[in-house]
């Protein structure tokens, strides 16, 4: 396993822990320059579940401090019932900030007009990705409204804490003569917390995941917590370089859920973290 700390001290100490570089905003479009274009083609994001204690106002601007760009929208700062006039101006806030809202989620569905409202919520907020936890005996439902609106459906694992989907196994098993818009947001962290390999889940069901949520945990079991992604014991390089081995082209939304209320932190260390380890190991394979 690839500590924090052996990490740190192959990659030279400094670089997963440095400060990253400027974002030149033009034409309403993002460009990290502190990356060569093109080189990976998965994009670093927050999920916002996150900053379920924070005004948006208050998300945007540790977004902003830490250099990320793109967010999971969740309904605690856009309400499914959100007026046209609403979707509008948060999307015009988000936009000031330099951040795109590219999915809605996670939705929790008990019934067939829980999936009407999420499909409908989503288009009216113009994405075209819906993080998803519905009942499996509504998923032919879900399955004919992704055919409807030609959405990608990701449905959320959660580990050892509930039933429905624990683990990535328990959603190929569900979803498998599905639509192939019908897939995952990976929770990487869940994953391990139910006593599953990530990277092995990663290269196995690749082709159907849609999101992930960054994360490490600190144990293998169903008591381990959420922590900084370099101090668990998911082993973040592997998982980068399976990434990159699977050609993942999604968002890899960092899920921080450890210090909530006060989570500024933690957040700048692990996004400080994984771009470090995306540098490092990108260089690594260059040399090699």
């Amino acid at each position: 396993m690839t500590t924090r700390r052996s990490f740190l001290k192959n990659a030279g100490g400094t670089v997963a822990l440095a400060t990253v570089g400027p974002v030149a905003m033009a034409s309403g479009r993002i460009t990290e320059t502190h990356h060569a274009p093109g080189e990976d083609l998965f994009k670093l994001g927050m999920a916002g579940y996150t900053f379920v204690h924070f005004t948006l106002d208050q998300a945007l601007e540790m977004m902003k401090k830490t250099d990320v760009h793109y967010l999971c929208i969740k309904d605690f700062h856009l309400p499914l019932n959100s007026t046209p006039e609403q979707i509008t101006a948060f999307h015009e806030k988000l936009a000031k900030a330099g951040v795109t809202g590219y999915a809605v989620g996670p939705i929790y569905m008990k019934t067939t007009q829980e999936v009407d409202n999420a499909f409908a919520y989503a288009k009216r907020v113009g994405v075209k990705l819906i993080i998803g936890v519905p009942n499996t005996d509504l998923l032919p439902y879900v399955d004919k409204k992704v055919k409807e609106y030609d959405f990608r459906f990701a449905i959320h694992n959660h580990g050892p804490d509930i039933e429905l989907y624990p683990n990535a196994v328990s959603i190929h098993n569900a979803i498998k003569n599905l639509d192939a818009r019908i897939g995952f947001c990976f929770d990487m962290g869940h994953d391990r917390r139910n006593g599953d390999d990530p990277v092995a889940d990663l290269q196995t069901y690749a082709k159907r995941i849609f999101d992930i949520h960054l994360k490490n945990v600190t144990a293998a079991s169903k008591e381990g917590k959420t922590c900084e992604l370099g101090r668990g014991v998911i082993d973040i390089p592997a998982f980068v370089d399976m990434l990159r081995k699977v050609k993942y082209d999604g968002s890899c939304s960092l899920e921080y859920e450890k210090d909530m209320k006060d989570p500024l932190a933690g957040i700048a260390e692990s996004v400080g973290y994984f771009k470090g380890v995306c540098d490092a190991t990108r260089t690594n394979k260059r040399k090699s």
